[in-house]
């Protein structure tokens, strides 16, 4: 008895292909209404940040916006940066990294 409920399919093989193709339908469905969802969001985040970068270039009134970029920045009163931290003071006035030369970092 056994061997037999294991050797006959659950539903009859020309029955089975109806239940196929309507999984089949409906997982492409549920693929097309989860890129439709994306394609919304996508179009949504675009949107948004078009908004923030027209925000941005116009400013506030009374805030300095992009004219404060146009000024020139003094090198020798503002702060070392990160790569001049590591010097010594005579490589920094000299203008050398801080490898010297003629050393090997292996």
């Amino acid at each position: 008895m056994l061997a037999l409920l294991a050797a006959t399919p659950a539903l009859p093989l020309d029955e089975a292909g109806k239940y196929v193709a309507g999984a089949y339908v409906v997982f492409l469905a549920l693929i097309v209404v989860y890129v439709a969802i994306m394609a919304a969001k996508l179009q949504r985040i675009e949107r948004e940040l078009n908004e923030l970068a027209n925000f941005a270039e116009q400013g506030r009134p009374g805030t300095p916006g992009r004219e404060a970029e146009d000024v020139p920045v003094d090198v020798e009163t503002q702060p070392a940066a990160v790569s001049d931290r590591n010097l010594t003071p005579s490589e920094a006035a000299a203008g050398r990294p801080d490898r010297v030369q003629g050393s090997a970092d292996a």
